[in-house]
């Protein structure tokens, strides 16, 4: 948490100086203004796609295109999706009549696309009116940036218990947690939801390999392809989130999965001391794999220590853990409404459930990674998600992608 207050206040300071090189570099973005391509791959998506293209015609840049590409929907998608093209609203409609994931749907998106930058979207996501824009810029800004994530918020935030709780976890691990990672340079995942991509880079790794976790994967294959990555808090998105407990736990599995299919083993070469060796991937991947993998073990250790070695003082122990956590959650919280780009007292009204974030965190996500780092490490359960289609799973088992 120090380290956290540190990096931000870092970030804070070097976001003024840098204030006047951001302005020449919209300049210039503004002088230019290149094409850019907005993709949006996905299957059965087709009643989020007027909100999308509305909150897109919102955008503070305008020279975009945007290619939809339907993944074999099985619902009034085609439909809506050229009756969007007829009216003009998006600029290309393509139908997969059979299924291929989204990877694939991407991919044709990306063949098509004639960008000097690719925005890859999720189709139930909006934007505040400058987040193209601004996610643009820091490509003029350093030229060996390929890609830049954006800052993902939670749109229903107050619906329910279960997107409230999400609503605090996207606040901690996306704007605030991202903002360190990409101030030290170790920023581990674009999202997929908002990511922003140059096109000759994306041409170069090929776009995207089959998921789940694809854009976990993408990020790491453009950092070993000698390209920085960024985070642009300023960039903001919002994003429709599971609802209830048991959609949000098939998504944690799925996305917990990934990190052993691609972190552990597919992109293992990161720790390999070889020509292409950068320190700063290692340590972006030791990062993820430390806290996401190595710690979630060594809790259960400490636990099971603790009702061997202590069980007098458990009485004492498990209140005063769930104190220092919950103190630990409204610091951190109270920081991060300094960073905020929303309504102050809409993010209030999120603080009465700081204290359930401490059992959400500690306990509901712990027993979602343990379940799914298990699964996937002795069972390969991430090739049997019915997410991707089984043959286009099966073919990646086969390419070890």
């Amino acid at each position: 948490m120090l380290l956290d207050y540190i990096v931000v206040l870092w970030y804070a300071i070097i976001r003024q100086v840098r204030q006047k090189k951001w302005n020449l570099a919209r300049f210039s973005l503004l002088t230019e203004m290149p094409i850019v391509s907005v993709i949006v791959p996905g299957r059965n998506e087709g009643p989020h796609l007027f909100k999308l293209v509305k909150s897109l015609a919102e955008q503070s840049y305008t020279n975009l295109e945007i290619i939809v590409v339907d993944d074999g929907s099985d619902d009034q998608t085609p439909l809506i999706g050229r009756s969007l093209q007829k009216a003009g609203l998006i600029t290309t409609f393509i139908r997969n009549d059979e299924r291929g994931g989204k990877a694939s749907a991407a991919n044709l998106a990306l063949r098509l696309a004639r960008g000097k930058f690719i925005v890859h979207l999720d189709a139930d996501s909006s934007f505040h009116h400058d987040a193209i824009e601004n996610a643009i810029i820091p490509f003029y800004m350093d030229e060996k940036i390929g890609g830049v994530g954006g800052s993902l918020e939670v749109r229903d935030a107050n619906k329910n218990l279960c997107t409230s709780l999400q609503a605090i976890e996207y606040l901690k691990t996306i704007t605030m947690g991202r903002i360190v990672t990409s101030t030290l340079g170790i920023y581990p995942i674009i999202s997929g939801a908002f990511g922003v991509f140059r096109k000759d880079v994306m041409d170069k790794i090929r776009g995207w390999d089959i998921g789940p976790g694809l854009d976990g994967d993408l990020t790491v294959k453009i950092r070993k392809a000698g390209f920085k990555v960024h985070f642009e808090p300023t960039s903001v998105g919002l994003t429709a989130v599971p609802s209830n407990f048991l959609k949000l736990s098939s998504q944690r599995l799925r996305w917990s999965k990934s990190v052993i299919r691609f972190r552990v083993r597919k992109h293992a070469s990161v720790f390999y001391p070889d020509e292409h060796f950068s320190f700063m991937n290692l340590l972006a991947s030791t990062e993820s794999i430390l806290y996401g993998v190595i710690f979630n073990v060594l809790w259960y250790f400490n636990l099971v220590d603790q009702i061997i070695h202590y069980p007098q003082q458990l009485i004492f122990i498990f209140p005063m853990s769930f104190l220092l956590y919950l103190s630990a959650n409204v610091f951190q919280f109270l920081l991060i409404l300094t960073l905020s780009h929303d309504d102050l007292f809409k993010r209030l009204r999120l603080m009465p459930y700081l204290p359930l974030i401490v059992i959400y965190n500690g306990i509901y996500l712990r027993v979602i990674r343990t379940i799914a780092h298990i699964s996937e490490t002795f069972f390969f359960t991430s090739y049997k998600d019915p997410w991707n289609p089984a043959k286009t799973s099966r073919h990646a088992q086969t390419m070890k992608l």
